[in-house]
């Protein structure tokens, strides 16, 4: 059985642009789109509060109806399936993610996360989810993805925009690699792969920025060797897509950041392993999610 797209609505102009980011992903893909709605849920609420159950079923059922009658107006070749099912949101959403190809969620990037998706909660999903969930700001449609036509107007019957890859060098993850070739592929893409380098600093005793400066071509070479390297394998699996390599010295969140102006979708990894303080985003992958103007992909792995 084919897993999924599974687009979390809430009613928001956030989740409701998730929700058709997701149907168009679906349809990409080949796959189903499943909306959901996590219906409100307190500690300590009654089983029997029949009125406000079915205060929240009827809640519930009014969101999945705007969000589906929104679907099927732009993506009318989606299939599309829908459930309401009983809080806590962040228990839900991650369980829905483990059964789907991936998870889509609505964003206010520096403003927090809206309705359920509440800072926290939104955060907390993207940090403990085990399939990729791509995050999408209000507003987005399906132009944005594509380049504008020869007269600057939106199109989506032009290309599509670069799909954008942070990769890490120093843990190039396998799964990241692979969400961000087939993303590109599915589009008929450009994948521009971005790392980030911090430069050695210069040795003391010496002249200021002497050695730094003398040895940051050098170090540039390697890292684009060693990036060339590592996509070497991709780009025989992937043969018809095209890839653009940058690298840059400097702050990777900087980098990324700049590099997904104008990309149709930025894909980030995160570390699954358990950290001390619990599960984590990482700052490049929080900066990402914060600041970055396209969708943004966030890929589990270990």
């Amino acid at each position: 059985m084919l897993l999924p797209v599974v687009a979390g609505v809430d009613g928001s102009a956030e989740s409701l642009a998730a929700a058709e980011w997701g149907a168009r992903e679906a349809v990409r893909r080949g796959r189903p789109l499943r909306l959901l709605h996590a219906r409100a849920w307190h500690p300590g609420q009654e089983a029997g509060s029949h009125l406000a159950t079915a205060a929240q079923r009827h809640l519930a059922r009014r969101t999945l109806r705007e969000a589906e009658e929104r679907v099927s107006r732009t993506n009318p070749a989606v299939t599309l399936k829908d459930e309401q099912v009983d809080g806590p949101a962040t228990t839900a959403l991650l369980r829905a993610a483990d059964g789907a190809e991936l998870l889509v969620l609505g964003s206010r990037g520096l403003s927090g996360f809206a309705g359920f998706l509440v800072g926290s909660v939104a955060l907390g999903v993207v940090a403990r989810a085990t399939r990729p969930v791509v995050l999408v700001r209000a507003g987005e449609e399906a132009a944005d993805e594509h380049l504008p036509a020869a007269d600057g107007s939106p199109s989506v019957r032009t290309d599509y925009r670069d799909v954008v890859l942070g990769l890490d060098l120093g843990d190039p993850s396998d799964e990241v690699i692979r969400f961000a070739f087939e993303a590109a592929a599915l589009r008929g893409a450009r994948l521009k792969v971005v790392h980030a380098w911090q430069p050695a600093s210069p040795l003391g005793g010496l002249g200021p920025g002497e050695i730094g400066l003398a040895e940051r071509p050098r170090q540039a070479e390697e890292w684009r060797g060693f990036l060339t390297a590592v996509l070497q394998v991709w780009r025989e699996k992937f043969p018809d897509v095209e890839v653009v390599e940058r690298v840059t010295a400097g702050r990777a969140r900087s980098a990324l950041v700049r590099a997904a102006s104008g990309a149709s979708l930025l894909v980030v990894g995160r570390r699954t392993t358990e950290r001390p303080a619990g599960p984590r985003t990482g700052p490049v992958t929080h900066a990402a999610i914060q600041h970055a103007g396209c969708p943004v992909a966030v890929v589990p792995h270990e």
